[in-house]
């Protein structure tokens, strides 16, 4: 059996890669999602994810309670460890990540594959005004943040997600599968 690969998706906030990730994993059952632990309140809305507090956080951290962690936008943010077994059960998994810790996840995860998700700056501001999260200010910093690139040698695809959710799932599907295109 072949190690399963961690397909990493990024991309700017708004730019729906919840959405995504969801339409991929309803199209492929077998492709599992990551359930991040977040320094976020389940309350204040977004992904589904694992509400931590920041001393909760730093001891899993500690711990080694995550295969990767990373700070951005005054928040913590945990892949659990246990994606280790999905993966060396042969499983792709999918987890949003930072572009800021794909470099760490180069190094920690050697079937890494980045799937990088983009939509115009006007998308992604209307998107980002209607989840109600931020004020405007917050929202210009995040459509102005520069972004490192991905990791040099590691596999990966581009995709727009500016049209039809289904588009996108089509598209990435076919760049993660291209076998079965």
């Amino acid at each position: 059996m072949s190690t399963g690969r961690l397909i990493a998706v990024v991309g700017p906030s708004g730019v729906g890669k919840d959405s995504v990730m969801a339409g991929l994993a309803a199209a492929r059952p077998g492709l599992r999602v990551v359930r991040r632990a977040i320094t976020r309140p389940a309350e204040a809305g977004g992904e589904d994810h694992e509400p931590v507090t920041l001393d909760e956080f730093a001891r899993a951290r500690d711990a080694g309670a995550y295969a990767l962690s990373w700070g951005a936008h005054d928040l913590f943010y945990g892949i659990p460890a246990d994606v280790d077994a999905d993966l060396a059960a042969g499983h792709d998994v999918l987890a949003n990540l930072s572009r800021g810790a794909l470099s760490a996840a180069a190094a920690r995860f050697a079937g890494l594959f980045v799937l990088g998700l983009t939509a115009r700056p006007e998308t992604l501001a209307a998107r980002l005004a209607a989840r109600g999260r931020e004020d405007a200010g917050q929202i210009a910093r995040r459509l102005d943040r520069q972004v490192p690139p991905p990791p040099a040698g590691v596999p990966g695809a581009v995709i727009s997600n500016d049209g039809p959710l289904e588009t996108t799932v089509a598209v990435a599907l076919a760049a993660l599968y291209p076998e079965s295109a």
